[in-house]
């Protein structure tokens, strides 16, 4: 049974000041809150804004820029909510990230599914705002944002493998600069903006440069385009299973690896 703490705030009498110490229930409610829900709904959040980022800059974008407009705002966006909400949530965004940080010890096995759920919430939201502010016109010459660079099957090996690569980049770089102790670093949100924009600009014109189930699955419910869409989830999580097994077995610190820890 919880019971109050009966301390009072203020000791007049004796001039003093005390401050009362929140009770055993307030504590447990505001653990549970704040290492349960609210990163969920950060992870909402900040999935529902870089997706309505990402879909917009397809969206409007010109036929001058080609790829790069895409790749910078994917990039800036990415970067840039990271900073502001990464330290709540740890600024994932992405269900293929989740599952490279939960192997690699940076997430709970049980916050995985919830943190996928809110990810692909976040994923449709984003791109319904995106379908909302756009001429629609524009929305479906662009197909909603979804990914349509795969046309035919002589394509799929190339994309899978191209997805594996650039999402290994980009889970590599959130793992090494935000988990691992020994490669820890400030920059670590800037970082993980670049390895989507230099993603995108590599491989924009063989696979599309998903590298995230969240932003594959939003765009293509909004605008039901499916074709090929089982690339841009095999790619992506095949990738964060070697970024997690090069980290636990190779490249991490000795927190993190399971073999040859030394003394």
């Amino acid at each position: 049974m919880f019971t109050e703490a009966a301390a009072p705030m203020c000791d007049l009498a004796s001039g003093s000041v005390k401050v009362k110490e929140p009770s055993n229930r307030g504590r447990w409610h505001g653990c549970w809150y704040e290492q349960l829900v609210q990163p969920c709904l950060v992870e909402l959040l900040g999935s529902a804004l870089f997706i309505f980022i990402g879909c917009l800059s397809v969206i409007e974008n010109g036929p001058d820029t080609g790829r790069l407009q895409p790749a910078l705002a994917h990039g800036l966006a990415l970067g840039l909510i990271i900073a502001t909400l990464g330290n709540i949530s740890g600024g994932h965004f992405n269900p293929a990230v989740s599952l490279a940080a939960m192997l690699v010890g940076g997430l709970k096995l049980t916050m995985l599914f919830p943190y996928w759920i809110s990810q692909l919430c976040g994923g449709l939201i984003g791109a319904t705002l995106a379908k909302a502010v756009s001429p629609e016109e524009r929305f479906w010459n662009a197909t909603g944002a979804a990914f349509v660079t795969v046309q035919e099957s002589e394509q799929v090996a190339g994309a899978v493998v191209a997805e594996i690569i650039l999402t290994t980049l980009l889970a590599l770089t959130v793992c090494m600069g935000a988990i691992n102790q020994k490669t820890l670093g400030p920059l670590a949100p800037f970082c993980i903006g670049f390895s989507v924009t230099v993603d995108i600009l590599a491989g924009g014109a063989v696979s599309g440069a998903c590298m995230n189930p969240a932003r594959a699955f939003g765009p293509a419910m909004v605008a039901n385009h499916w074709d090929y869409h089982w690339i841009y989830w095999l790619g992506p999580l095949l990738a964060s299973l070697l970024v997690g097994v090069l980290i636990r077995f190779f490249i991490g610190d000795a927190k993190i690896r399971l073999i040859l820890k030394g003394r």
